[in-house]
């Protein structure tokens, strides 16, 4: 018997666990797959209205009892750096940028490894393995590319050693940073925040309007940085609109604050497919 792909994209809910950014919460995801010839598009339609990719899913946040959770970009053409941003990049200016296809190495293996244990020891991905991580990267049914930095060679060392390494998605609009990390021994570069503003510069090279950070949680350290990025829109109430005071947007976590799951479906802007 023959099958085929589903024309209307499912959507399912997963079981609550942990909340990874707020203490004492648990989240939830509305998640959907990303698969068939119009997967680019769905990926294009729904990262607009808050969704993020990890592989083959689509995903946001649908927590039963709270709606901290914002997708954040950045408007390419109104962003200026910051005094303290402007000093990253100049502190940066050796690095080398490289944009291969999404293809997973031994060296960007061992750079991830070093930062999970360094930064993020603790997280839902400390135990990823090397098969894992090929996935994480490869697995893509989109248009993705892989942003590699590499620094000059210190005393006594060969090539150009790997720095940071970023997973970027190139949508109709923008690019959206999947999942970046960076050689956690060189704090004082900056890497994760250089990273971002080289996304702004290729951005803007390639006339994209927009950078793609993923979530920003009112009240969680961890993404706190987000915030420090000027011309910052972020997805709330259904729209896009312009973040102002991070002060402005406490962490609505009321039980009545979030929609019913078949109400949020509903409202999902999918794309035309038709030929």
């Amino acid at each position: 018997m023959r099958h085929s792909l589903p024309l209307t994209p499912q959507f399912y809910v997963t079981a609550p666990q942990p909340c990874p950014y707020l203490p004492g919460r648990m989240e939830r995801k509305l998640f959907t797959a990303l698969q068939g010839e119009h997967a680019q598009k769905l990926n294009d339609t729904l990262s607009k209205q808050g969704f993020r990719r990890s592989q083959n899913v689509l995903y946001r946040p649908s927590c039963a009892e709270c709606s901290a959770c914002l997708s954040a970009r950045i408007r390419v053409a109104d962003f200026e750096p910051s005094r303290t941003q402007k000093k990253v990049m100049k502190r940066a200016a050796g690095l080398r940028r490289n944009a291969t296809s999404p293809w997973a190495t031994e060296d960007q293996f061992t750079l991830f490894r070093r930062y999970l244990d360094q930064r993020h020891a603790d997280g839902g991905m400390a135990d990823m393995d090397i098969f894992e991580f090929a996935a994480m990267i490869e697995e893509t049914p989109i248009k993705s590319r892989v942003i590699e930095y590499t620094r000059p060679p210190a005393e006594g060392e060969r090539g150009r050693p790997l720095s940071a390494v970023c997973l970027t998605d190139v949508f109709d609009d923008g690019l959206s940073m999947v999942y970046s990390f960076y050689d956690p021994d060189l704090t004082d570069m900056s890497l994760g925040t250089y990273v971002i503003l080289d996304h702004i510069a290729i951005a803007r090279e390639a006339g994209l309007p927009y950078v793609y950070l993923g979530y920003w949680v009112p009240g969680s350290r961890k993404m706190g940085y987000k915030a420090g990025f000027s011309a910052l829109e972020i997805y709330k109430g259904g729209e896009w609109v312009p973040m102002g005071q991070p002060s402005d947007h406490a962490a609505d976590l009321h039980p009545l604050s979030v929609d019913p799951i078949a109400e949020q479906v509903a409202r999902i802007s999918l794309p035309d497919t038709r030929l």
